[in-house]
């Protein structure tokens, strides 16, 4: 027996919440902020849809703005129009200026 693929489930936190809802829909993978999640276990599913519907109904059933995760690392973010592509946002190092680097001696 195949065991079935494994989703890790984060809800998304209150705040943030309401802004997700609330802004316009983007095309494209929408840039998360892991801050503004919790892990909230995990459901076997053949796929986002699939955890959608098992979840549904339950204390545990996914909303707007919540997160799945797959075994392989891929997030589907669940929106009105349904699960579509994420990815965690990588904040960029700020660069240091050239000139305020100075030689050094040896």
């Amino acid at each position: 027996m195949v065991a079935m693929p494994l989703f890790h489930v984060y809800r998304m936190k209150d705040a943030p919440r309401q802004q997700f809802r609330w802004a316009p829909h983007a095309s494209g993978a929408s840039q998360l902020k892991p801050k503004d999640f919790e892990a909230a276990g995990e459901v076997e599913a053949e796929g986002p849809y699939e955890a959608w519907a098992k979840l549904r109904g339950t204390a545990q059933a996914l909303d707007i703005g919540d997160l799945l995760e797959s075994e392989a690392g891929a997030l589907r973010i669940c929106k009105y129009v349904g699960f579509e592509e994420a990815r965690w946002a990588v904040l960029e190092q700020p660069a240091v200026a050239a000139s305020s680097m100075s030689p050094v001696e040896c």
